[in-house]
């Protein structure tokens, strides 16, 4: 998304909100091997539902009239939606979770979304009437893909869409399959549910600006849910013809797309096409020339192409990766680079093979983590920290957002480098919003990342793209080699502070899922108005449920505020006797029925301390504990 900057950029400031008392509420087989041509399938519709108009004979197209359509019926629909993606049960076997996930689901809201999507395309095209509506539909490995795929195809071909099919993909190469020349199609959607059980899938949504907002794919789904109770009753047509779908291969020239990037910005002097010829680290003397050794870990998702048509063919070893074959059941591990399981796994196999870097992909490859040549661990806090570096060195002094969840010390680096450091809202699509608004109001911001892993550049769209994290570490570190610097691409973050204590706990929303949200929203507050109301001493708001505030931040100029996906505030807890113990971030998860706390201490013993405070003075007195299970503080 291209954003608009204005000759005079705008200047950091201290934020307006961080007044005592003040706060801010706003309304609520290697299947890419294959070289398959282009060619016409008929997509089997027999496992998708009836596909039906409204007995009314019209589309059911407004979202103002939502509320006409009552019941359990429509609510299963709505309670699918996650923030801007779509999420929910595909297959049985999960203890208290019904298959919500249907073939029947997912029709409706593709053909929904393909509704949408044309009136968009008319609003943005002025003059654009009819015509053909393009898009492009991937997929992981998930057990319920395949059937699910098929009411995909059948819902955007009744909204009129033409569907093409790129199969196994990654969520990354399915919105840059609306940018690259031989697609450019109007749209994408991609089916996954990313680190989830296999049990789960999702939909995400693309359009060529980016990825659908909170609010639209909650107007997306309020039509949805219209179509679902009627068609649930029976009323409209009959089945109509089974789509047709056109096959493409996608993940080629996405993979092309990467590999030149690295051979551009490399450039090496000897063998511009095989830059990953180099030498191994700490392991051969300096006249021999070896292979770049690379692991990837893609924990059987969609990450095994980066390892087989982008890093071998740019000339590395990638001996002793693991779990490169697409399993829908992820019998190893779940790919995620937040998982202790898979960074151990690939720290392992880069110590065993003298290897130069880990990688560590989730399952849809929008996030990664990676592993030094030493076996350290860079993900979270650190990852971000290496980002930075490397971002800071290309455009000294720009911005850097992530969620509030990341440590003090990591501001002390963004800002030891000239950076500047704005914390805000939890949630990998507010981050990136974010860092988009703050480039259309001057303030220049390269990087946006997530604790979790994800990570955006406004070189790269704006789009959160694990595979192009990596393609920027390994640039940095083939250039560390050329120009004769000693040491993995871990010592550039040698300096980071990191906190003697973190934990994250969880506490499960109890009773029915169609109030978690409500009952969510009810603790968060409760938490913040306990704060204000000074029934909780020692402990001061941190923020303003927007952004951190406590280091300084930039004053949101925005006048179309984001839409609020879920609650959260942060606050730091000042003992007696030690001073600042640290901080306690508190939120709704938008992906399950449980409220999220994170805690960090500089002091060892001050997450306890913490928890202790809040569990006797906020959870056991505020009623809070109710209606949430707050087991897991208590035992801790």
């Amino acid at each position: 998304m291209a954003a608009t900057i204005p000759a005079s950029p705008a200047t950091l400031q201290p934020c307006k909100k961080n007044v005592s008392g003040s706060m801010l509420i706003r309304s609520p087989p290697r299947p890419w091997r294959r070289r398959l041509p282009q060619h016409v399938v008929i997509a089997d519709a027999s496992s998708s539902s009836r596909g039906l108009k409204a007995a009314t004979g019209g589309r059911l197209e407004t979202s103002t009239d939502a509320a006409a359509v009552a019941g359990e019926d429509g609510d299963v629909i709505r309670r699918l939606q996650n923030g801007p993606d779509v999420r929910g049960v595909a297959l049985e076997g999960e203890n208290g979770r019904a298959v919500d996930l249907t073939p029947l689901a997912v029709e409706v809201i593709a053909e929904s979304f393909g509704e949408w999507l044309r009136e968009e395309l008319q609003q943005l095209e002025s003059g654009r009437d009819g015509g053909e509506v393009r898009v492009s539909v991937g997929r992981d490995p998930r057990l319920s893909g395949a059937r699910l795929g098929a009411a995909l195809f059948a819902g955007l071909a009744r909204a009129g869409c033409s569907v093409f099919d790129v199969g196994l993909a990654t969520t990354p190469a399915c919105f840059m399959s609306t940018k690259l020349p031989r697609f450019s199609y109007d749209a994408s959607i991609m089916m996954t549910a990313s680190h989830l059980p296999y049990t789960r899938n999702g939909l995400k949504f693309f359009m060529k600006r980016g990825g659908l907002t909170s609010g639209e794919v909650e107007g997306v789904c309020d039509r949805a849910a219209r179509k679902y109770v009627a068609r649930k009753m029976g009323l409209g047509g009959g089945r109509g013809m089974p789509p047709v779908v056109m096959r493409v291969d996608l993940m080629s020239a996405y993979a092309q797309h990467l590999r030149n990037i690295i051979k551009e910005r490399v450039a090496h002097p000897t063998h511009y096409d095989t830059p990953l010829k180099g030498f191994k680290a700490n392991k051969t003397p300096i006249t021999e020339i070896h292979h770049y050794a690379v692991i990837v870990n893609a924990g059987n998702g969609c990450g095994g192409f980066f390892t087989w048509d982008v890093l071998e063919k740019l000339g590395a070893d990638t001996t002793g990766s693991l779990h490169l074959e697409p399993d829908g059941k992820f019998p190893h591990h779940m790919p995620n680079p937040e998982d202790t399981t898979a960074m151990s796994l690939t720290r392992g196999a880069v110590l065993d093979h003298g290897a130069d870097l880990g990688v560590v992909f989730d399952t849809d490859v929008d996030r990664s983590g990676v592993v030094d040549a030493t076996g350290a661990a860079i993900n979270g806090d650190r990852l971000i920290a290496l980002m930075s570096a490397i971002v800071l060195d290309e455009h000294p002094g720009t911005t850097v957002v992530t969620d509030a969840r990341t440590s003090d010390g990591l501001t002390r680096f963004i800002q030891a480098r000239g950076g500047h450091h704005c914390l805000y809202r939890v949630g990998y699509r507010n981050v990136i919003d974010k860092g988009v608004q703050l480039n259309a109001d001057g303030v220049e911001t390269h990087l946006m990342m997530e604790t979790t892993g994800h990570g955006a550049l406004k070189e790269n769209n704006f789009l959160d793209d694990g595979a192009y994290m990596v393609v920027k570490i390994i640039i940095e570190m083939v250039r560390m080699r050329l120009v004769g610097l000693e040491g993995s691409v871990g010592t550039l973050i040698m300096d980071l502070e990191e906190p003697a204590e973190s934990k994250l706990m969880r506490m499960n929303i109890l009773g029915e899922a169609k109030y978690a949200k409500q009952r969510g929203t009810q603790a968060v507050e409760t938490f913040r108005n306990h704060i204000q109301e000074g029934k909780l001493n020692g402990w001061v708001l941190d923020d303003c449920g927007d952004c951190s505030v406590s280091q300084g931040c930039l004053v949101d100029t925005n006048d179309d505020p984001f839409d609020v996906d879920a609650y959260m505030y942060r606050a730091k807890f000042f003992d007696e006797y030690k001073g600042e113990l640290g901080w306690v971030h508190i939120r709704q998860s938008v992906h399950n029925p449980n409220i999220a706390i994170n805690m960090q201490s500089s002091i060892p013993g001050g997450c306890k301390s913490m928890a202790k405070d809040l569990l006797d003075r906020y959870l056991l007195t505020s009623g809070v504990n109710e209606f949430v299970d707050i087991t897991e503080i208590h035992v801790y």
